[in-house]
């Protein structure tokens, strides 16, 4: 079982739940924060003390108040202390549960477990932490297909890092730049716009706006 854990969410009472689960688990040392560039700073300061986290349970979604944050979003304080923590275990605890949502995070970012918040999610996230701490991944049965050959998605990671940047009101050369600073291809602004012209008539968007929205609306950003 683990010693050390950090768990990142924003509602007092998941937060309090999570920590019972824990302790019930035997779990030594827990300790919590509520914004993502908070549990950063906590993974960080754990490192430089040599008393690295075992575990990192974290939602994806973090509402916004007056603070000037770094880390919007669960994902990216995963993408983030992935380069760092490449060790560090890391199981989410969310309400989305979209099939490509889980599969990008594992396939990119090496997630061991995803447990959806439901009425069964206690139960779930005390046998996630039970498998994930013997080496072996956990997915709750709504999204156990995502990593099935058989599961058809419509679009692919690519696609839903693009729709990410194009959410940001990134235009398309910005997305092309984006792309390429951070070593993704294909990132020609040719290809971008095929790829994003491709979406709009798959999803009948009218234009660059309303693909968001509509993405949005699915759960795929």
């Amino acid at each position: 079982m683990f010693n050390k854990v950090l768990i990142n969410d924003d509602h007092d009472a998941i937060l309090g739940n999570i920590v019972e689960i824990l302790k019930e688990l035997k779990v030594t040392s827990i300790d919590k924060s509520q914004y993502c560039d908070e549990a950063y700073l906590k993974l960080k300061k754990a490192a430089l003390d040599d008393e690295m986290y075992d575990l990192l349970i974290t939602d994806l979604s973090f509402k916004k108040d007056h603070r000037n944050i770094k880390l919007e979003s669960g994902e990216d304080l995963i993408a983030k202390i992935r380069l760092e923590f490449p060790e560090l275990k890391i199981i989410v605890y969310s309400m989305k549960d979209q099939l490509q949502k889980v599969r990008y995070l594992i396939n990119n970012f090496n997630i061991q477990g995803y447990v959806c918040k439901d009425r069964k999610g206690s139960i779930e996230l005390t046998e996630a932490i039970r498998v994930v701490s013997k080496n072996n991944r956990y997915l709750s049965p709504q999204v156990a297909k995502a990593l099935s050959p058989k599961t058809h998605l419509e679009i692919d990671d690519f696609d839903i890092k693009l729709l990410e940047l194009l959410s940001r009101g990134l235009a398309q050369d910005e997305i092309s730049n984006n792309l390429r600073s951070n070593g993704i291809s294909p990132n020609s602004l040719s290809t971008i716009e095929k790829k994003l012209n491709k979406l709009r008539i798959q999803f009948k968007a009218n234009n660059a706006i309303h693909l968001v929205s509509i993405s949005k609306d699915l759960g795929l950003i």
